[in-house]
Formats: structure tokens, sequence, C-alpha cells
């Protein structure tokens, strides 16, 4: 045991080019300040979080900005992106867009996506890895932290990162819906029917199989490609196809399969980032050895407890009851994408038990088109919204209402059944934890 820890140890504290880094942090940043860049030029800071009435927040109590605080903020992650790439003031510059950016994404629930959660993960490790010691602003301001070396860790926290989305992608597709169905892409696909060439095929149920499969196939297994320099080159050449197929296929899947095709060019070699280095119009830096000194052994202990943690949180859905897809208990934050497809009405009812008096609630008088979307089928989303609803009445009321919820969903092409029990009284009654009010899959 203790040869295996002075083995990582050494892993862990090699000394490698930094080239990598350099080129993963001008890739990346540029991504990044596009991407802020063009949320802010469609108009969605407004639609998404202007407008709004209510937000899902991840954290209750969470401040809300106000609509000049939150294009200021969107501002600055411009800014910051943009002086990540240069190298300009890279750590302070790096913090706040992940600050920033982690706490935009904890606003509303119903925005969520894994990339979202992807850029939050690889933002706060560059924060802690040397970046910014070449081809940077900062190393020309100040040349005593010049270097062109790192420790091997700081480049393969991002490896082994990207390797655990596209595994555990992989992983959740392991699933009867998935491979034994073909859904959800058998129900997605024919919607893309007008696309060229390809789209005349895609109501094929054989085509939704195939896609189903080589997705599953794809995920599992690109990542131990990527590591070996034989197969490197050709695995990133299925990385671009993928990507760009499942871009063109699902837009709405936004900005993942480009931050996946940026960030899987770390795993090339030195001499290869190196090599894309020397494009640019700096004078080229050689690489140099350095003498290793003493390092602390918090860093492999850290590195080690931060994985832990990013294997249990893809399984802590075994800690729950029920249909992963219908409860969505431990659903996000565990690179699960795509895998479900949920369509059907739920209906707020308002009683007041004094009156005896009840009436559906208008969602379009506190939600906008895209949240009612995602809260019709969404466990959490339904019982945060029948709290908040219930809160606003009682303040009206002077005392407790009842709220109650008429749903039917279906999952995955299955028929439509009941989802909420509609005799439980969410504001007064309704468990996040114990969802006695959340009516089983019946198959």
């Amino acid at each position: 045991m203790q040869t295996t820890l002075i083995k990582f140890k050494e892993l862990c504290f090699k000394q490698v080019s930094n080239a990598p880094l350099v080129v993963f942090r001008i890739l990346f940043g540029t991504l990044l300040f596009y991407s802020t860049v063009r949320t802010i030029y469609k108009g969605w800071v407004q639609e998404l979080y202007v407008l709004p009435a209510y937000h899902f927040t991840f954290i209750e109590g969470l401040p809300l900005p106000s609509a000049e605080a939150i294009y200021t903020i969107f501002g600055l992650l411009a800014l910051s992106s943009l002086f990540m790439v240069f190298g300009l003031f890279y750590r302070i510059s790096t913090a706040v867009f992940f600050l920033l950016f982690t706490y935009v994404e904890l606003i509303d629930k119903t925005y969520y996506l894994n990339h979202y959660y992807l850029v939050s993960t690889l933002v706060f490790w560059m924060i802690l890895v040397p970046a910014h010691r070449s081809y940077s602003i900062d190393s020309l301001l100040f040349p005593t932290i010049k270097k062109t070396v790192c420790d091997n860790w700081c480049i393969l926290i991002f490896k082994v990162q990207l390797s655990m989305v596209y595994f555990f992608a992989g992983l959740a597709k392991v699933n009867a819906d998935w491979l034994l169905q073909a859904q959800p892409l058998a129900t997605w696909l024919p919607g893309r029917y007008t696309l060229p060439v390809i789209g005349k095929w895609l109501y094929l149920k054989e085509v939704a199989f195939l896609f189903s499969w080589l997705g599953c196939l794809y995920d599992l297994s690109i990542w131990t490609f990527l590591w070996f320099k034989r197969t490197r080159s050709f695995a990133y050449l299925f990385v671009l196809i993928f990507h760009i197929l499942t871009g063109i296929l699902f837009p709405r899947i936004g900005m993942f399969p480009y931050i996946m095709m940026v960030t899987t060019v770390i795993f090339f070699s030195a001499n290869w980032h190196q090599k894309l280095l020397a494009i640019l119009p700096i004078k080229i830096e050689t690489f140099r050895s350095e003498a290793t000194h003493q390092r602390s052994t918090l860093i492999p202990i850290i590195l080690f407890l931060y994985f832990m943690i990013q294997l249990y949180m893809p399984l802590r859905f075994l800690h729950y009851p029920g249909n992963l897809f219908w409860t969505e208990d431990g659903y996000r934050f565990s690179w699960r994408v795509m895998l479900m497809e949920k369509n059907g009405y739920s209906n707020f009812i308002l009683k007041d038990p004094k009156l005896d008096l009840q009436k559906q609630i208008d969602l379009n008088n506190y939600l906008t088109a895209f949240q009612q979307q995602q809260l019709r089928s969404q466990p959490d989303l339904i019982l945060q919204f029948a709290k908040h609803i219930g809160q606003l009445q009682e303040k009206e009321l002077g005392y407790p209402p009842e709220i109650y919820v008429e749903s039917r969903i279906s999952l995955n092409g299955r028929r439509s059944q009941l989802f909420v029990d509609e005799t439980v009284d969410l504001y007064n009654n309704g468990n996040f934890d114990a969802k006695n009010w959340l009516i089983p899959l019946s198959k």
C-alpha cells in the first residue's frame, strides 16, 4: 500500500511540459468567451434571467440579481474569460469566472445542463493549475513566474475528469429503454426528417437502434483510446465526427459537443501542443526540465478525495427507490445526457379550506413557457413550485391554503399514467425526501 502511494505521488509530481495547459487555457477560454457573448447577443440573458417572475433556485434563499446586476455579471464573465485566454491576472480572472458562472448556474434548475456543471468543474481546476506561466501577459508582466514545466497532476486532472464524463455517460446508457427500445432516440430522430441527405432515414427504428448502440459504445470506450498515442489521432477523429453529428441532430443540446471537442485536445502529447503554440506570433519557449523539490502530500490526498466524490455522484441514485428517470432522484450532476423524454401535463389546484373553494392556477402568471415545460415532469420542481404558490397564497389569505396537482406523464414512449397523487396536499404534506406523493412508475 505504501509503495502504491509513493508511486502515485511520483506520478503526480513528475515534471512535464506545460504546453497542454497553455493550449487548454487558450482554446477553452476562447470557447467560454464566445458562449458568453452569444448568450448576451441572442437575448437569452433577458429571456432567462430578467423576464421570469420566479426562479427554481438550487439553494433556498439564494439572492437573485436585478436586471442591471445580471447584465453586469455576464459582462464580467465575458471579460474574465477573455483575460483567461490572454493569461492576464489569470488566477483572479479564472476565480471570478468560476464564482460568477456557478452562481448563474444555481439560479434556476430548469436551465440545468450537464455541460454547465462540466464548465464549473473544469474552471475550478484551472484556478489551481499554472496555465499562465508561459504564452501569457502575466509571464511578461511578472517574469519571475515564467516556467515551461508543471507538475504532471495539473494535466492529469483534466484527462481523468473528461474520461469520467465519457465513461459515466456511457454507463448511464446501459439500460433497457436505451438499448432495447432505442428510446428516446426513436421519438426524437423522426423530427429531424428535414435534414439533407440523412433526414429521410431518420424515421426508421433501425437507425434509432444503431445510433443508440453506437452512442453507448462510443461513450464507454472513446476515452480509453484517447489515452494511448497509437490510437489517439484516430480516436479524436471519432470525437469530431460524433460531436458534430450530435450538434446537428440535437441543436438544443447547446455548447456541449463543442466543449468536448475543444477540451479533449489535452490528451495529445506535449510535442503536439508545442507545435500548435509555435503558430502563435510569439518566440517559442523551449521545454526545460527543472529540479524537483518537495511537494505537499496534501495534493494527492485532495485529488483522491475529489475523484471519490466524482465517482459517487453518478452512482448516488442507487440510494433512492423507484425508476431514476421517473423520480429523477440523483439524476443531475451525474453525466446523464439525452436519456429520457417525458410528455404530459401537470395542473396545480389551489383550494381554500375555509371557504371550500378551489381553482386551477394559471401558470402563465408565474412562469415562462420554458419553465412550464420543465416543471410538468420534474418532481422536485413540482413540489418546489407548490410550496412557492402556497406561501404566496398564505400571505394573501392569512391561513394555509391547500395545493394539489393533477398530472399524467408518459416516459420514453410508454403510455401515460398518473404522476402525482391528486389526494395529497403538497403545500402542507409534500416532502422533498420521502416522495410519498409521487405515484411509482407502473412498468
